[in-house]
């Protein structure tokens, strides 16, 4: 071998080493950074100069299985821990069975309250109470059905906030990609355009669960994971584009399938918003549940509970000086209940304000609302058949109650039994989702940078490069020693 090619072969095998040392560098600086592909460089022997090494290229290195699978943990963690914070939000407002201001305690205070006015029915005292623990008991149903409201309200603009993110962020991929192609073409490094791509498209997989298909010259399609297209440059040089119309406040009496509530549209064309839709499985199918179908499902039986208590005290109940058409001792805002205005009464409902605790008309609690005039002060038989109408077992007007007889005590803890046990569903269901999570983000990490291999990696980098620069130096003392001669 010529002096020359020996000394081409040595600085062919300095400049891979040197740019193989910056990689080990990059990849040891980023291993904990999310989203970095670990990096190596592809070289072969250059046949082509008469010897030494070329570089043909960087390679990123990224199990694209595992990263697949990651990316749908993502989608059902992000569903599960929406739909716990909702029902955990829920159960925190109705309370503990027992607890001090819950809905069952304050049911337990009305009874109680009965209780103790029918046993003295001439004490004021006892009568204010009674009205008291009544209006409590039907602002804490006036609270529920609030924050049920606020909670679709937030989901709606949530939804909006999602929407508007995605369509950034598939903006951001379709930019990406061109970057990537352009910098393929002119055989330069995409790698850290890749990673931010992989970053990107992360953030959208907590939103809609997504597959990625590889496109020529390193870019990528997108898809959900029900298949529909996202975008595919194979295709189309655009992004589809998601669009959505918020309603800012939801109230009880929209939905989506009785009109006055958006759903989606991709392109243009309205798609199946629930969560069985394209787009759902995620954070967005989330959100659209809690809207559209859990929140609303809770209110239903809000309000069949509220109608309940309406009609067990309403004209024909135990009261009997309530005329036909007249309110009873509880209302719909102060009027009659209209049997076709369910929907939303429970955020209505109020104590008759003939007996408000305030004021000096509580004796009708005794009495009657339609008494003209005070009647005998030691007669219960009113506030008794108060009891009695609580407890009785009816079959309830409303359909979200059920069919079966049952006393209004029992469709009060039937709520929040029902609330306390979609809540136990749904901690299971985030345990076992961020359980899943976790271990596929580790597993995404042990397949990324090994910095032990890496630092193994560089140590023999140096010997190549020493080994390199000797046959540099002894290529130099040749060349001195002829032009010495």
């Amino acid at each position: 071998m010529s002096l020359s090619g020996a000394l081409s072969n040595a600085l062919s095998g300095l400049t891979m080493q040197a740019r193989k040392s910056a990689l080990v560098s990059s990849n040891i600086s980023n291993a904990t950074t999310e989203s970095y592909g670990q990096r190596s460089l592809d070289v072969s022997s250059n046949s082509v100069s008469g010897g030494g090494v070329g570089i043909d290229g960087v390679t990123r290195n990224v199990d694209a299985v595992v990263l697949a699978d990651r990316r749908l943990s993502d989608a059902q963690s992000g569903y599960a821990n929406d739909m716990q914070a909702f029902t955990s939000k829920i159960e925190g407002v109705l309370g503990e069975s027992g607890e001090a201001g819950s809905l069952t305690s304050l049911y337990s205070n009305f009874e109680n309250a009965l209780l103790s006015a029918g046993s003295d029915p001439s004490s004021t005292q006892r009568l204010k109470s009674l009205a008291l623990s009544a209006q409590n008991f039907t602002d804490m149903l006036n609270k529920v059905s609030g924050t049920l409201q606020v909670s679709r309200s937030d989901a709606d603009r949530t939804i909006a906030k999602q929407v508007e993110s995605l369509n950034g962020s598939l903006q951001q991929v379709k930019q990406l990609n061109d970057a990537i192609a352009e910098r393929v073409v002119r055989n330069g490094d995409p790698s850290s355009l890749m990673d931010e791509r992989q970053r990107v498209l992360d953030s959208i997989a907590e939103i809609a669960p997504l597959r990625t298909v590889e496109r020529e010259h390193g870019t990528l399609a997108i898809y959900a994971a029900s298949g529909t297209v996202l975008y595919d440059p194979s295709f189309s040089t655009e992004p589809a584009v998601v669009d959505f119309t918020p309603q800012d406040p939801v109230t009880s009496d929209l939905t989506l399938a009785g009109g006055g509530l958006s759903g989606l549209t991709i392109n243009g064309n309205p798609i199946n918003s629930s969560n069985d839709g394209p787009l759902g499985g995620g954070s967005l199918g989330a959100q659209f549940q809690i809207r559209d179908v859990v929140a609303v499902d809770m209110q239903a039986v809000v309000d069949g509970i509220a109608r309940d208590l309406i009609d067990r005290f309403a004209a024909g109940g135990p009261d009997t000086t309530i005329a036909v058409g007249d309110p009873g001792l509880f209302t719909d805002a102060g009027g009659a209940f209209d049997p076709l205005d369910e929907v939303g009464l429970a955020g209505r409902i109020s104590l008759n304000a003939l007996v408000d605790p305030n004021g000096s008309g509580t004796w009708r609690l005794r009495d009657g609302l339609g008494a003209a005039t005070q009647g005998n002060v030691g007669d219960s038989s009113l506030i008794s058949a108060y009891s009695d109408a609580l407890d009785s077992l009816n079959i309830p007007d409303s359909s979200s109650l059920g069919t079966g007889t049952s006393s209004f005590s029992e469709h009060v803890s039937g709520l929040v039994s029902a609330v306390s046990a979609a809540r136990v569903r749904a901690d299971g269901e985030q345990s076992f989702s961020s359980a899943q999570n976790t271990a596929l983000k580790e597993l995404e990490l042990s397949k990324g940078v090994d910095t032990d291999a890496e630092l193994q990696d560089l140590l023999l980098l140096e010997q190549h490069y020493a080994a390199n620069a000797r046959v540099v130096s002894a290529v130099d003392d040749l060349m001195q020693t002829l032009l010495n001669i």
